[in-house]
Parts: C-alpha cells; structure tokens; sequence
C-alpha cells in the first residue's frame, strides 16, 4: 500500500466512555488492525482519536469505535475523513 492510499480518521467518541476501558481497547483494536496513531480522553468525558491506515481497514476501526468495550455506552462518533497528513510510528495513548 502507498502513502497515498492511507486515510487519516479524527474520531471523538461520546457517551459513557471514560472510565470504562475505552481508551486501552481502542489502542488494542487498532494495534490487532494494524493502524497507527493515538487516543486520549478529552476533559468533557469524551474519548478522541486519530488512526491513520486503508479505508477499509478505518471502516472496521470506525464500527468497533460505535460500540467500544462492553461497560462502554457509546451514544454517538463525530468523525472526519481526511488524507493521511500526520504520520505515526505506532498506536498510543496521550
């Protein structure tokens, strides 16, 4: 795959998402699709995050993201699609 074909994904996730395992699941998701990039949480308890890679692998990333681990109740995931512009070495937490 060439750099061209890599999106970049800007996601902030909202509902009960804190304090739930949101943040490592979503760095073990992306870690197991292959992704790079990294998630925090944000001070008004919700969680963000920017994954770069192929579409259809962010696809699957984006759908995992609507459901979160099983203690999370994820009411709704704003997310931008951009031309990968950032790059990143791994996935992590910030």
């Amino acid at each position: 795959m060439s750099e061209t074909d890599l999106q970049q994904l800007h996601a902030v996730v909202h509902g009960r998402v804190q304090g739930v395992g949101f943040r490592d699941a979503t760095i073990r998701r992306a870690q197991a699709l292959g992704l790079t990039g990294w998630v925090r949480n944000l001070p008004d308890r919700t969680v963000e995050t920017v994954a770069v890679g192929d579409r259809p692998t962010l696809e699957q990333f984006i759908s995992f993201l609507h459901e979160g681990p099983w203690a999370a109740r994820v009411q709704r995931v704003n997310a931008e699609w951009h031309a990968a512009a950032d790059t990143f070495t791994d996935f992590s937490m910030r």
